[in-house]
This record gives C-alpha cells, structure tokens and sequence, in this order.
C-alpha cells in the first residue's frame, strides 16, 4: 500500500496527482484547500462523512 490515511491531502495529491480523480469522485473538492497541505485523509473522510477504509483502497488501485 503507498497511500494511507496518516498522509495529508497534500502529500498524496503532489506524489499522486491521478489521485486526484479518485478524491473528486468520492465529494471530496478540498484538494486544492489551503488546509488540505496539513490534513489527513483520515481527517477528511470524517469532515465529509466518507468511509476512509474505501477511500484509501481506491488511491491505491489508482497507483498501481
């Protein structure tokens, strides 16, 4: 697994630019937020109500 849910927002979208389709697809539009450079995937699932687990399977498909 190369994403997981302790990296930020930030991190995985500058190693893993495709991960940005994933996020987009699951509501998450915080990709480009100022805040997003500090905040987990963890933190972001529970702000927008997305099952992390899900999320981070899904990124990691996208990696291969």
């Amino acid at each position: 697994m190369k994403i997981s849910k302790e990296m930020t927002i930030g991190e995985v979208v500058r190693n893993y630019p495709e991960s940005i389709k994933i996020l987009a697809g699951f509501g998450m539009g915080c990709v480009g937020c100022p805040s997003a450079q500090a905040e987990t995937v963890e933190e972001a699932c529970q702000v927008h109500g997305i099952n992390v687990d899900e999320i981070i399977k899904a990124l990691n498909e996208s990696v291969k």
